[in-house]
């Protein structure tokens, strides 16, 4: 069975997608799109990993210590 079958409705982005590559897309343009949502989802993570070091006060100096200790000891 393929792995369609199995996988359910799709969401609400694929819905998305689809309808906008039914329009017929240039490769350059799905290009460009890709790298849209690429950089989209990288900023979440980058902006995620912000929130995480602005509430556990991490520091460049802390980081720099993290890194020249034997975690393997």
């Amino acid at each position: 069975m393929s792995n369609l079958a199995t996988q359910g409705p799709l969401s609400n982005l694929q819905l998305e997608l689809l309808k906008l590559y039914g329009s017929g897309v240039s490769d350059e343009d799905l290009k460009a799109i890709n790298g849209l949502i690429v950089n989209y989802f990288a900023q979440k993570a980058q902006d995620s990993a912000d929130k995480i070091w602005n509430e556990n006060n991490y520091s460049n100096d802390l980081m720099d210590e993290w890194l020249s200790k034997d975690l393997r000891k």
